[in-house]
């Protein structure tokens, strides 16, 4: 009984009385509450007969009951959640007109207090800690509880002449805050609102320290913004909050140009400089509210709520003018590039959100300056399928985003096949594009669809094909792989050999070409027979459907001989790219049985005359 009572004590008396040497978890604290012999904790409280006085109603409360409702509540995640509970409990148990919790700001010297009445209104209010004659500064300061029959200090008309106990939150014998409880019998109650004060300090000391190991874990060291991890979590929140309320919210994405240059040639001391003045003018020149994370090596993030993508542009316009104003030896003014996309105006997907504004943000970076200037751009600018997007898409996928799910691929295929009536030269730009975005999904690939497309039309063309067939062949060569968009990076990027799972997957990409891609689009129909069956073989041996010579399509033959002898030529990740001979010579070995031996022949007539690029 006597350990216990000692720890109910410790309770009471740990706003400085006791000594704690450390914050306690949720769990300790539940723990600790719970482990009270309530019959010998109500008798060390000030109220002997163990009541709460409320004379008015005819009201009594028993402490136990109070102390029963603090266990349950002990194990709440949400310092905000906290507090309504504890406001539940003083002004409907207790029927107290209001109740206020100031949290002390280290950062702005102050005390924000948070009043909420019976009615559940809150009135938020500032009390600076310079304002000495004010009694909450008072009591923060000298860890004493002071009674006030007059509510005045709080300047608040609606509880004019109300009697208040104003007692200090402190917790490790150090002041973080005050309580505030509305109660004209507070100096008979003090016991138990010392109680709830001791109680709300340790637990709100709590969330702070979890606050604060929450933030280590997801700040940079470098900047001390965000990392990504932090970046990402506050983003999704925000995207809810967004989708709740139905605003808007913008991400600002800047990538600091240069700085691999810098690191380079000035050493990534001087680089680690250029990515802290930008973090920190960042950090001064975003909106309270704003978040700010540094998103990759070079590049920060910035999360606005409640922001358009004018207001983004805004934003970014006045944080790049900032930039352009500082001047680091050796390098001059900081420049970055820019990219903007909104929500739900360009997505509604947080990934699509990021891709979208980093593909802005490579915009910006081709587009260069104006008057010094960096090009910002938002992704509701730019024409998705233009070369510049096309490229800064491409440029996405190769350097983030091989985790790239099918959703934005699905996407990526819907636009492709919106219009069903493009012409001979839309549809080549848009393959070509296409082609370039899917070639970087893979860097060791990169120009293989444009290559492919070349050699095609040589060999095409070395055999006398009528031109519009020839066309066709170049066509269909350029968009070759594209059922590659549905085969996961981790396939693609494998270094050595597939297993027999992942081959099957990969042997999937002709008939994802044809069906998925072209089918829908009328006008890219003929070329499904190149895409879906380049890789059959003369002998049956081939996929998807293991034709024979005499069933597969001339331009299917073609094709296969030139992405095998690219293939042969260029570097991959497990071995370096032949020479010209020794690929004829392999191409030589298949004729007859993989491929068409009279177009190998003439095929290596030509090859030599193709080069390499």
């Amino acid at each position: 009984m006597k350990k216990e009572q000692n720890l109910a004590n410790k309770i009471i008396e740990i706003s400085g009385k006791a000594p704690v040497t450390s914050p306690l978890s949720q769990e300790k604290l539940v723990s600790k509450v719970n482990s009270l012999t309530f019959n010998n904790y109500a008798n060390s409280l000030s109220n002997p007969q163990n009541k709460v006085f409320n004379n008015e109603k005819g009201l009594t409360l028993n402490y136990k009951f109070v102390v029963d409702e603090l266990v349950k509540i002990a194990g709440i995640s949400s310092a905000e959640d906290f507090y309504t509970k504890i406001h539940t409990i003083i002004t409907q148990n207790i029927d107290s007109n209001f109740m206020a919790v100031g949290m002390f700001k280290e950062k702005s010297n102050c005390i924000n207090l948070k009043l909420r009445d019976k009615l559940g209104n809150f009135y938020s209010t500032k009390v600076f800690l310079k304002d000495t004659e004010n009694p909450i500064v008072q009591v923060f300061k000298d860890k004493k509880i002071v009674f006030k029959d007059d509510t005045g200090f709080l300047k608040l008309s609606y509880f004019k002449n109300k009697t208040v106990a104003i007692l200090p939150l402190v917790s490790v014998n150090k002041s973080i805050g005050v309580l505030i409880i509305e109660d004209n019998y507070a100096r008979q109650n003090i016991g138990l609102y010392t109680l709830l004060a001791n109680y709300t300090a340790l637990v709100s000391h709590n969330f702070e320290l979890m606050e604060k190991s929450e933030g280590y874990a997801n700040t940079d060291n470098l900047t001390l913004l965000y990392n990504h991890r932090g970046f990402q979590e506050i983003l999704s929140n925000e995207i809810l909050r967004a989708e709740t309320n139905k605003s808007k919210l913008s991400i600002v994405m800047l990538d600091i140009n240069n700085i691999t240059k810098i690191n380079r040639e000035l050493g990534h001391a001087k680089g680690d400089e250029v990515i802290k003045l930008v973090a920190e003018k960042v950090r001064q020149n975003i909106r309270e509210n704003d978040t700010a994370g540094r998103y990759g090596g070079d590049e920060i993030g910035i999360i606005l709520p409640n922001t358009s993508g004018e207001q983004a542009k805004y934003i970014a316009e006045y944080l790049t003018y900032s930039l352009s104003c500082c001047f680091i030896d050796d390098i001059g003014p900081v420049k970055v590039s820019v990219g903007i996309s909104t929500y739900p105006d360009c997505s509604v997907d947080k990934e699509k959100l990021l891709i979208l504004a980093e593909q802005a943000m490579y915009i910006s970076q081709a587009k260069g300056y104006k008057d010094g200037m960096s090009a910002i751009i938002s992704s509701a600018d730019f024409n998705f399928w233009d070369d510049a997007a096309l490229k800064s898409y491409a440029e996405v996928v190769g350097k983030r985003h091989a985790q790239l799910g099918i959703n934005f691929e699905e996407e990526l295929i819907s636009k492709f096949n919106a219009d069903h009536a493009m012409s001979g030269a839309r549809i080549s730009e848009i393959a070509t594009s296409l082609a370039g975005a899917i070639d970087a999904k893979d860097p060791y690939t990169k120009g293989h669809s444009t290559s492919v497309s070349r050699f095609s039309e040589a060999l095409a063309r070395a055999i006398n094909l009528p031109e519009d067939e020839v066309e066709r062949i170049k066509l269909g060569a350029l968009l070759h792989d594209v059922g590659k968009i549905g085969i996961p990076e981790t396939v693609l990027k494998k270094e050595g050999p597939l297993s027999d799972d992942e081959w099957t997957i990969m042997k999937q990409h002709p008939t994802i070409g044809a069906e998925k891609v072209l089918n829908p689009n009328p006008s890219l129909r003929d070329l499904i027979p190149i895409v879906k069956y380049h890789h059959e073989r003369i002998d049956g041996k081939g996929y998807p459907e293991g034709l024979k010579n005499g069933d597969i399509p001339l331009a299917a033959k073609i094709v296969a001989i030139a992405d095998t002898y690219h293939a042969l030529i260029s570097d991959r990740p497990y071995r370096r790219g032949m020479d010209i001979e020794k690929a004829l010579a392999i191409l030589n070995e298949g004729a007859g049985s993989q491929w068409d031996k009279d177009l190998i022949r003439t095929f290596v007539q030509i090859a030599p005359a193709l080069g390499t690029d």
